[in-house]
């Protein structure tokens, strides 16, 4: 019996299952739940127990692929990685390792004989081989330290290994003699990010393969205290191998401390593996950023008034065409704008011409890959609330390959150019891998693995509905509505505001395992999450009226897309509740104070609450720089402070009429704690009723399954008190 199996079989309490010889760890690990669901509505405990896919690799061949499904353990507080094989002919898929480690990020090699993957088997993280069926695994590399990714060279002769190497420009080493001494000596900004004190940064090695082990040779970036991949999100994507093996085309922001802090500039180095020279491909020879007020935005400012294409915003992402002539990346055009447009960028290597092969497409790309010919490019990107799959050629004509009411996001190409492979997600089911057939006139879709189907069968998800509202200028606004699984429309129903983040994500067809509105749903809420005012897949001007105006059309948006739906015969308009998480937390917080008795009840995760207390404690200064124009103590010639700032949520607290509950987690660098603690406090002060979830160990996010299940309780028990 699969591990996959096993899992579902205890966490729905459906079956007594015995762990096989072969399998005690990983049975061991998982552990028996109770009950996930008693009925057909989606439940905290559900939702934790779904698969979650990875990464998907395709064989040399083309007949099978390696990829991850990751499952958590409510009991044992803990996630779990294991592989799996698909049989790309008829379907079937077979579970590789069993190990109690997590393992993930295969690869094949050796022409599809071997697979390579990360195991922590060995009591560091490290490279491991096996055979395609799972046998005659061992241990390959044996490095100081724990490897975080990986990549091939296309000759397999060698390989990157992403390691991480001490950095101490913004935090002092610890004095030798004091090694329990917890305190740190801070000297520039950029000490934490995101939830990490930064006392070390990833660099990546060259390792030599010579097909049954790998051997650590150098590191690209040794002596330099930049980091490479990017942190915190960055992966092996940030890098890239010429398709001779002679180069690396790799990602780096190559700044520290208060320029980092400030900064989005990051470019794309070429480094020659021979000579051991390195040039940037985004800057000309000599170039020299000009002096920057720090404590401003740098949107008007001369680094972003440069004559020629300097690629002054983020570029990342490098990858070279099958044919070796171009390198394509992603690129944001203004250093600062961390949610600026993410435009295609080709730079042909033999004449020294960049084109931005997207340019007619109104928003940004997300993830792409060269088509075999060298020719076009296949890119995904966020149109209406739906991100779907384009192609484009080198001219900037492009088209898209599919149109369903769902997210896509490419993992590659098949060896031989000619089938597409994405994963797919809706709100109303979780990611799975697809394959697609590219046409001359359309695109054949079809489903490739059903990790979480016996949780389809078995649950009844509430219909997602595309609404469009008009605003309070006379602008067609983009809403979802979900409602409960067996809507009745002559009953009235609470109805909750959902709140967007970023501030500048899309509310597209995502899926999340917190704010899931199919669990909302089945709570027997009806859920509007609007497209308001500063999110993409609508236009520039759309996309940017947001910025340095958080209290403005945006938040009329939100008030119009609630009255809206309130409108309607089966919303009950006396049980309206507002949520939402980080600038939808600052959103919260705001209309409590501006709602005119419109909701009985709030909930803010993340959120700011004081946008100039906000503005000393993030750690990306770039953000508030852009987003509120300055920094508090900055005036404009009238004496007046940045209307961010004149407008915060917490001048309005004197109008809190409303109950509330304010979450965070105390990892969280970007937006702190205290903003939560404030809120809380400033609540009960003024006689509310307010209650205040702290996670000491959790980021921006919720990541460990018991928090997560102890949210989604915290979340409903509050909402049912005062809508139901």
């Amino acid at each position: 019996m699969s591990l996959k199996t096993m899992l579902t079989a205890t966490v729905l309490g459906l079956a007594s299952v015995q762990a096989t010889d072969a399998q005690p760890a990983a049975a061991d690990f998982i552990g028996k739940q109770t009950p996930a669901f008693q009925s057909d509505r989606m439940t905290p405990e559900a939702l934790w127990a779904m698969g979650r896919i990875g990464g998907f690799t395709p064989s040399p061949d083309g007949k099978e692929a390696v990829y991850s499904v990751s499952y958590y353990s409510v009991k044992q507080n803990k996630s779990h990685s294991v592989l799996y094989t698909l049989n790309l002919l008829d379907g079937t898929s077979r579970q590789l390792t069993t190990s109690l480690k997590s393992e993930g990020g295969a690869v094949y090699v050796n022409g599809g004989k071997h697979i390579v993957f990360l195991s922590a088997e060995s009591g560091s993280n490290q490279l491991w081989m096996m055979n395609p069926d799972g046998t005659g695994r061992r241990q390959i590399s044996f490095a100081d330290n724990d490897v975080a990714d990986f990549l091939f060279s296309p000759d397999e002769k060698q390989v990157l290994l992403v390691m991480e190497v001490p950095q101490h420009h913004s935090i002092e080493a610890k004095e030798a003699d004091l090694p329990l001494a917890t305190g740190m000596v801070i000297n520039d900004l950029m000490y934490k990010h995101w939830d990490t004190y930064v006392t070390s940064v990833p660099h990546p090695f060259v390792a030599t393969f010579d097909g049954q082990t790998v051997k650590v040779q150098k590191d690209l970036l040794e002596g330099e205290p930049y980091e490479c991949p990017m942190m915190p999100f960055g992966g092996v994507e940030q890098l890239a191998w010429s398709p001779d093996s002679k180069q690396v085309a790799y990602t780096c922001r190559k700044k520290v401390g208060k320029a980092y802090a400030i900064s989005t500039d990051s470019d794309i180095f070429l480094y020659d593996l021979a000579t051991g020279q390195m040039r940037n491909l985004c800057k000309p020879a000599g170039y020299v950023a000009p002096e920057v007020e720090a404590d401003r935005s740098l949107q008007h400012q001369a680094v972003n008034r440069t004559a020629t294409d300097c690629n002054m915003g983020y570029d990342q992402n490098p990858q070279f065409s099958p044919d070796g002539r171009y390198v394509a990346w992603s690129s944001m055009e203004r250093d600062g704008y961390e949610s600026d447009r993410t435009r295609l960028c080709v730079l042909d290597l033999q004449t020294g011409e960049k084109r931005y092969v997207t340019e007619q497409f109104e928003s940004g790309v997300n993830e792409f890959c060269w088509a075999a010919d060298s020719k076009q490019l296949y890119f995904t990107g966020v149109w209406h609330g739906k991100t779907q799959i384009y192609r484009t050629d080198l001219k900037g004509q492009h088209k898209p390959l599919t149109d369903d009411v769902a997210d896509y996001s490419l993992l590659g190409l098949s060896a031989d150019g000619k089938t597409l492979y994405a994963k797919r997600h809706s709100m109303a089911q979780a990611d799975e891998v697809y394959r697609l057939q590219v046409g001359k006139k359309q695109t054949a879709v079809e489903q490739l693995t059903h990790e979480n189907q016996y949780f389809y069968d078995k649950l009844t998800f509430g219909k997602v509905e595309e609404r469009w509202v008009k605003t309070v200028d006379g602008k067609d606004m983009l809403c979802w509505v979900v409602y409960p699984p067996h809507f009745d429309p002559a009953k009235k129903y609470p109805a909750l505001l959902f709140c967007e983040g970023g501030p500048q994500s899309p509310v597209s067809q995502f899926w999340s395992y917190r704010w899931n509105f199919q669990i909302m749903a089945a709570n027997d809420y009806i859920i509007i999450a609007p497209n308001r005012r500063g999110l993409p897949g609508f236009g520039m001007e759309w996309l940017e009226e947001i910025s340095g105006d958080y209290s403005g059309l945006c938040m009329q948006d939100y008030l119009s897309a609630i009255d809206d739906l309130a409108k309607e015969s089966y919303v009950d308009r006396e049980r309206l509740g507002a949520v939402g998480a980080s600038f939808g937390g600052y959103s919260v917080y705001w209309l409590a104070g501006n709602h005119n008795k419109r909701f009985k009840a709030f909930i803010a995760h993340d959120g700011i609450y004081n946008t100039q207390q906000q503005y000393v404690e993030t750690e990306e200064l770039w953000f508030p720089n852009w987003d509120m124009g300055s920094a508090p103590w900055k005036r404009a010639a009238d004496g007046q402070v940045q209307k961010v700032f004149a407008t915060s949520p917490h001048l309005y607290v004197d109008r809190w009429d409303t109950p509330i509950l304010c979450i965070h987690g105390q990892r969280d660098f970007r937006i702190e704690y205290t903003q939560a603690e404030s809120a809380f406090t400033a609540a009960r002060m003024r006689g509310l009723d307010a209650q205040l979830l702290l996670f000491p160990d959790e980021n921006h996010w919720v990541l460990k399954p018991q928090n997560g299940i102890l949210w989604q309780r915290t979340f409903f028990r509050w909402l049912d008190k005062y809508l139901k």
